[in-house]
């Protein structure tokens, strides 16, 4: 089970350098800055609490962590929506990889949160 929780927390880092990079590219409109600004955050959280997740000290700690995580994740989601909607095509491109990427965190952090959930209770 280690090796998964690393898995992610690594993947999810990649992901964020990966944003933050697209980010970097966008034309600097006022609508690109506020976006930017929303998803830079976002996207950076999911790494932050699973990595705060990794140091809990208790399951429901941990457990409250990876949540938070799933729930950045959704909210990062959101944000790249967002930004491929107003962008023209060429950032489309670019981002349909990052969308996919964006799904299978959202689906992993998901199934993880419901199994941690179903453990805790037994």
């Amino acid at each position: 089970m280690k090796l998964g929780k690393r898995d992610i927390n690594e993947r999810a880092f990649k992901f964020a350098i990966r944003v933050i990079s697209l980010c970097k590219s966008l034309s600097r409109d006022e609508t690109n800055r506020i976006l930017i600004n929303q998803v830079v955050r976002s996207v950076t959280s999911i790494g932050a609490n699973l990595e705060e997740a990794t140091g809990a000290h208790t399951r429901p700690e941990f457990i409250n962590c990876t949540n938070i995580a799933r729930r950045e994740a959704r909210e990062t989601d959101y944000w790249l929506k967002l930004i491929y909607e107003i962008n023209n095509r060429a950032i489309k491109d670019r981002m349909d990889d990052l969308l996919k990427e964006s799904n299978e965190i959202i689906s992993i952090l998901t199934a993880s949160v419901k199994k941690l959930q179903q453990n805790s209770k037994k």
